[in-house]
């Protein structure tokens, strides 16, 4: 184990140098040990040996991934060991996806039967995920416990496991032992006066800490947690909150440190800070980030390692793709009446068929490569894409409750973000005053990619400077944008449209997250 450093706000330069920025194109030979500096990336050919049958079904790991594959997480950890001034574990909104919110705090026998039962009827799920509602390593012997009874009766899906790292170093062998690839840490910080700010107190060896005490206790224990799990091979991410005016900066930091303990993906979030939740910051009436803020931030981090910018920054309860949440379905009260037959041969069919669809994909988006070749431009834009998953451009504007924004350069296309949004069709009835939300949500963009748009949002778009298209309804969301940013090139050059920067966009929170 290397010894701790300890970073100070005064050691901090610009974040270009603290980034120590590396070609974009560098291939990733991430093997989850020492140095790896991947994550997302998307092909086989782009990591190590291994590395993709670990990641490639996972969707939080992969983005590819998350336009296929379901997660669940199971409310079995209720007990947390530390306080997070951006956490209040004690509210419960069924249209909220925020981490910490249940509606049901389950036993590891009830989670295990609902494993089976969500199995059994969703065929995409990929992933079990334990985050709560408190610290999975808080609740070490009922989290145990579960992945125990879950991997006997499911033993095809993938363990994930979330922590605050604190008690991270005590159980790195048992994760091990049980087979769990994937754990997530959230670490704010890798300075305890940062640190201070963010966690009020920790409670550690049957102590309370509070203040620079508590903060360096943490931080400790989450570095040495990171480093043990890389050398045994165990995929990180890595979440961090991005908290403006306390962390925002600091957080090129904390990417640079996690990056060199092995850390294999990055995941900034957005504050919620809505003053309703109840939280400390919310409160205090702290904001979160600005879209371009967030983004910006993740632009710089992605010079030293992969960053995740799908996050849905889900419920500790969650079940089915990213952006939905299927957990209704699935109350304890429904999975007791329910006859179980799980046919894992279903599972194995339905990953054949994404496999076959991901080649489709990548055909289609290498063919509109090859026709931006001849373009000689430093221009980029932002495409919102209304899609119900497949990787497709395969939804009606109005029944969208989140948009995904793609950066289409002379490049290619790459997925940066998300946008909730409320429903604009409400039960056959378009809500007008929904409208201008949307807008503001996806105000950074060029254009908006539909399989359909009323005359009324499109004309409200088109008056907003954000051009409505569906013309390449239910093709692949890459080769689209491609064919777009192409397309909005020729117009440049014929003189047609002048090209502008778009202004900033509104992060929503609390959206709704159930399709209609």
């Amino acid at each position: 184990m290397r010894p701790t450093k300890y970073f100070r706000l005064q050691e901090i330069s610009s974040q270009d140098e603290a980034l120590g920025k590396t070609p974009s194109q560098q291939l990733c030979n991430a093997s989850g040990g020492k140095g790896s500096g991947c994550g997302s990336a998307e092909r086989p050919e782009q990591m190590a040996p291994g590395v993709w049958e670990k990641v490639k079904n996972h969707p939080c790991y992969s983005e590819s991934a998350h336009h296929h594959f379901a997660r669940m997480h199971i409310a079995v950890a209720p007990a947390c060991n530390i306080q997070c001034n951006y956490c209040n574990r004690k509210y419960d909104c069924s249209n909220e996806s925020r981490p910490g919110v249940v509606s049901e705090k389950l036993t590891p026998e009830q989670a295990a039967k609902k494993v089976l039962a969500v199995a059994a009827a969703v065929p995409q799920l990929s992933v079990l995920g334990i985050a709560g509602p408190g610290d999975a390593l808080a609740n070490a012997e009922k989290t145990f416990h579960t992945f125990n009874l879950v991997s006997k009766q499911v033993p095809d899906i993938k363990l994930c496991l979330s922590t605050n790292g604190l008690l991270l170093p005590k159980y790195v062998d048992r994760i091990h032992a049980l087979n769990i690839e994937h754990v997530t840490i959230t670490i704010n910080m890798v300075d305890p006066e940062i640190g201070q700010h963010i966690y009020p107190w920790i409670f550690f060896e049957n102590q309370r800490w509070t203040g620079i005490g508590a903060s360096r206790i943490l931080h400790e224990q989450q570095m040495k947690g990171l480093e043990m799990l890389t050398e045994r091979g165990i995929l990180c991410k890595v979440n961090s909150v991005m908290i403006p005016g306390i962390n925002d900066r600091h957080l090129v930091e904390v990417n640079k440190a996690v990056k060199e303990r092995g850390a294999f993906l990055h995941n900034i979030m957005p504050l919620i800070s809505e003053p309703e939740h109840g939280t400390a910051f919310g409160l205090r009436g702290l904001r979160g980030p600005s879209a371009q803020e967030l983004k910006a931030l993740q632009d710089q981090c992605e010079g030293q390692m992969n960053v995740m910018r799908h996050c849905r920054q889900c419920r500790a309860d969650a079940v089915g793709m990213l952006g939905e949440d299927r957990s209704a379905e699935f109350t304890t009260e429904k999975v007791e009446a329910m006859t179980v037959s799980y046919d894992a041969s279903l599972h194995r069919e339905y990953q054949a068929r994404v496999e076959r669809q991901r080649q489709e994909n990548v055909a289609a988006e290498m063919k509109g490569l090859a026709e931006l070749e001849c373009l000689d431009t430093n221009i980029s834009i932002l495409i919102a894409v209304a899609s119900k998953g497949e990787g497709k451009v395969n939804q009606h504007f109005g029944h969208a409750t989140e948009f995904e924004i793609y950066e289409a350069s002379a490049t290619g296309a790459k997925f940066v973000g998300h946008r909730r949004v409320d429903l604009y069709c409400q039960g056959g009835y378009d809500d007008d005053e929904i409208l201008p939300n949307i807008i503001r949500a996806i105000n950074d963009c060029h254009a908006v990619l539909v399989a359909k748009i009323g005359a009324c949002p499109r004309d409200e778009l088109t008056k907003a400077g954000i051009d409505p298209v569906d013309d390449y309804a239910f093709n692949f969301i890459e080769a689209s944008a491609i064919a777009y940013f192409k397309t909005y090139m020729a117009k440049v050059a014929a003189g047609e449209i002048s090209h502008q920067a778009r202004g900033d966009a509104q992060i929503r929170q609390g959206a709704y997250t159930a399709a209609a």
